[in-house]
C-alpha cells in the first residue's frame, strides 16, 4: 500500500500530465545534464540502472536507456504510459519508492531527478539505506534534493492537490553518510522555474 502522501503525488501527476510538461519546458539553468554526464562516466558499459520517479520519459531517461539496462519506477500510470511510448527499450514499473524493494546488489547506478522533494522527508533515511543495499559495491547514487526545512506542505500546485517535503542541505548529507555512502560531489544549485528561482542539492555518492 502506498503512503497517502506519495499516493497524492502520483494522482496529481496523472491529472496534470500535459500541464506539467508545458511547465517543465519553461525551466532554465537546469544542471541535470552535467550531473547525468558525471553519473554515466562512472557506470560500467551496459550496466544496470534504476531511475526513481522516472516520470514521462525525459531526455535523461532516454539517454540512460540507450547505454544501460534501465528500470524506471513511478507511481503515476499516465506518466509511465508516456515513458513507455517514448523510451520503449527501458523497463518501467508502477510502484511507490517508499515501499518498493529490489534484490541486494541489483544495480550499478541509481538516480532520482527532482522527485525526492515530493517524497516524505521522514522516509528519506530508510530510502537511502535501501538504495545503498540495491547498489553493487562501487555503485553510484545521484540525487537532486530539496533544501527547504519543510516537514510537509499540502496545497494546490499546477492545478492539483500536491505534497512537498524536504530537509536542509546539511541534513540531507548527514542522512546520505549515515546510510553508508561516500560522497563524491555535493552542490546546491539554483534553477529558474516559471515562478522564480529555486535551489536544489545535487549529491553524487558511491557505495
Amino acid at each position: 500500500m502506498s503512503d497517502p502522501r506519495t499516493a497524492l503525488v502520483g494522482a496529481g501527476y496523472d491529472t496534470m500530465a500535459d500541464t506539467w510538461e508545458a511547465w517543465s519546458a519553461r525551466i532554465e539553468s537546469d544542471p541535470r545534464r552535467e550531473w547525468l554526464a558525471e553519473l554515466v562516466a562512472r557506470l560500467p558499459a551496459g550496466g544496470q540502472v534504476l531511475e526513481l520517479g522516472c516520470g514521462n520519459g525525459t531526455d535523461e531517461t532516454a539517454e540512460l536507456a540507450a547505454s544501460f539496462r534501465l528500470t524506471g519506477i513511478d507511481l503515476s500510470s499516465e506518466q509511465l504510459r508516456r515513458a513507455r511510448h517514448r523510451v520503449p527499450s527501458a523497463d518501467f514499473v508502477q510502484a511507490d519508492i517508499a515501499t518498493v524493494e529490489f534484490e541486494p546488489a541489483s544495480f550499478d547506478g541509481v538516480c532520482a531527478f527532482y522527485v525526492l522533494n515530493q517524497f516524505p522527508r521522514d522516509l528519506l533515511s530508510a530510502l537511502f539505506e535501501r538504495v545503498q543495499t540495491w547498489l553493487r559495491p562501487g555503485g553510484v547514487f545521484l540525487a537532486a534534493l530539496g533544501v527547504g526545512d519543510e516537514e510537509g506542505w499540502h496545497g494546490e500546485w499546477l492545478g492539483v492537490p500536491m505534497f512537498f517535503s524536504s530537509f536542509p542541505a546539511e541534513t540531507n548529507m548527514r542522512l546520505i553518510v549515515a546510510a553508508g555512502f561516500e560522497p563524491l560531489r555535493n552542490e546546491v544549485v539554483a534553477i529558474d522555474e516559471p515562478e522564480g528561482s529555486v535551489e536544489f542539492q545535487w549529491i553524487l555518492a558511491t557505495r
